[in-house]
């Protein structure tokens, strides 16, 4: 797989991105463990090239909310140009799969359903044109590093697209069609089909195999068949795999890291595959990343090593770095991975006090998982039960996310109350409606939005918020610090939440000194502490205090 260069995009390129000019202005380093990622269906989120909606004779009736709707890579651009997530504090960006999916819908009892979200490969190699072309993914890829976006793709090895009457089943060599997971053990989970018809990978068996040969015609009929094999060859020769199909699977994923420099994968259906897979593909991600940098010099950012996040459904950070299948316990962090989606956010959050949940998983992260972290969400494409079903939690969602140690996950819409909640759907497809854009100037939604961004901004400038150490300094009025080093980084900040309106003074702790020219970035109130003490006059019930330099 060779992407498509556009030469003249990084002199086109203005370097002078705000969220860029940020790191390198204040020394700031990007730090993945507190990173705010915003997360998007490819096909759902903007819809930038209105030539690309109809392809692939994909033209049969669906299902409400399964099929494609526009959303493509054309329209993430659009959005990192108009500074969208520039002004939502984020700085790291994840969508769905963009490889080619089948052509064909399927019909499971839900109504005929398309590929649109990404997760029913048809060719790993080559993107999917509903999606976009290979020049918009490397335009994609630039403009976000140059915005200081972090990219992070989305990799599923477990299984391929599903079988149609047009999308053939992979060889019996490469796949199984049955049985159906089980999911009471360890060998119930890694060795079945997660649904009926999802074919599922042979990730255990190292058993070489030939390229299937409806890849092959594929490929041929598309003039790169030499070249694929060519790169297959050079992969397998240096090193030294079987050709097993996981491998197959891993170098074409980790080509888009050679190919295009993106930043991170989060891997699908972790649980299903055995963890010594995943810790293979973490080691060919960490060589192509490193080869793309020596390769492209002028574009690396930063020193960070390639991150790998993964989702292994129903872990909680209360597990601490090991998840249970009953008869065996995983580590993922010691098979590849640097963070795991924590599912248990949603309802700690419902039961507990913020005190609670923001102790306890600042000291879990700091002590039990050392070293590695979580990706907290309130809502997301694939879970039945948010936190906030009807929406009526906005505010406090965006709270509690921001300001929870981990790795934050914006989903798409959270910001602007899409709704989750969408009339004659079935299953998931209510999750997955297209961004509420004609929502964004509505009086509610602008104020929703400006609460996400005012804390999404401040997270983003203060890597203690996500990574750092929190210590409560004072229980009434709620008060609590947040510090962070690395080298000779420091970085400090002050949080009061369920604050007075009005004049209010609280104590900053050990945090900044008498003296200290203090900004609160919720207000933009600046002041100046005094006898340990800092006063503010805002309409708010939040304070978010930042030393000004």
């Amino acid at each position: 797989m060779k992407k498509i260069i556009i030469p003249a995009l990084a002199a086109l390129l203005a370097f002078g991105c705000s969220s860029k000019k940020e790191e390198q202005e204040h020394n700031m380093p990007f730090i993945w463990e507190g990173a705010n990622v915003y997360f998007m269906l490819t096909d759902r989120f903007n819809n930038g090239d209105e030539s690309n909606d109809l392809v692939l004779n994909r033209t049969k009736e669906t299902a409400k909310l399964r099929g494609f709707e526009g959303g493509d890579i054309r329209g993430i651009i659009q959005k990192i140009d108009e500074g969208y997530f520039d002004e939502l504090g984020i700085n790291a960006i994840w969508f769905t799969p963009v490889v080619e999916q089948i052509h064909d819908a399927t019909n499971e009892g839900t109504g005929n359903t398309y590929g649109f979200h990404g997760y029913w490969a048809k060719d790993w190699t080559k993107l999917d044109p509903n999606f976009g072309a290979e020049e918009d993914l490397s335009e994609l890829v630039e403009k976000a590093h140059a915005h200081g976006i972090r990219v992070m793709l989305d990799g599923v090895i477990n299984h391929t697209g599903p079988v149609t009457d047009i999308d053939e089943v992979w060889p019996s060599n490469w796949v199984r069609t049955e049985p159906q997971c089980e999911y009471d053990n360890y060998e119930n989970t890694t060795t079945c089909t997660l649904v009926k018809n999802l074919p599922d990978v042979m990730t255990e068996s190292n058993e070489p195999v030939e390229l299937p040969s409806m890849l092959v015609e594929k490929w041929r009929s598309e003039g790169r068949y030499e070249q694929e094999v060519k790169e297959l060859d050079a992969f397998f020769e240096r090193t030294g795999y079987p050709r097993a199909p996981k491998y197959y699977i891993i170098k074409w994923l980790t080509d888009y890291i050679t190919d295009y420099g993106i930043d991170a994968y989060r891997a699908d259906t972790v649980k299903h595959l055995g963890a010594e897979v995943w810790a293979t593909f973490s080691k060919e991600c960490d060589y192509a990343f490193t080869e793309w940098k020596k390769a492209n010099p002028n574009k690396v950012l930063d020193n960070n090593t390639f991150f790998t996040v993964g989702e292994v459904y129903n872990y909680g950070i209360s597990g601490g770095q090991y998840f249970d299948f009953g008869d065996k316990k995983v580590n993922y962090y010691k098979n590849g991975f640097d963070a795991l989606i924590n599912f248990q956010m949603k309802w700690d959050i419902a039961q507990k006090s913020k005190e609670e949940v923001f102790k306890s998983y600042s000291n879990t992260l700091n002590n039990e998982l050392g070293g590695n972290t979580v990706l907290n969400y309130i809502s997301s494409h694939d879970d039945g039960s948010p936190f906030d079903a009807k929406r009526e939690k906005t505010y406090k969602s965006a709270e509690m996310l921001l300001l929870t140690p981990g790795i934050s996950q914006v989903y798409y819409g959270d910001e602007t109350g899409r709704s989750l909640d969408i009339p004659d759907t079935e299953g998931d497809a209510t999750l997955r409606s297209f961004m509420n854009w004609e929502d964004i100037n509505k009086p509610e939604t602008k104020t929703l939005l400006a609460h996400w961004q005012k804390l999404g901004r401040f997270r983003k400038n203060h890597p203690s918020v996500g990574a750092g150490e929190h210590i409560m300094v004072s229980e009434s009025p709620y008060v609590f610090k947040r510090t962070f080093t690395k080298g000779d980084y420091n970085d400090s900040v002050l949080v009061g939440l369920d604050l007075l309106k009005g004049n209010k003074t609280i104590s900053v702790g050990d945090v900044f000194v008498d003296g200290t020219k203090v900004r609160d970035a919720y207000s933009g109130t600046e002041g100046i502490v005094e006898n340990n003490n800092i006063t503010f006059d805002t309409p708010y019930t939040i304070l978010l205090i930042e030393k000004i330099d």
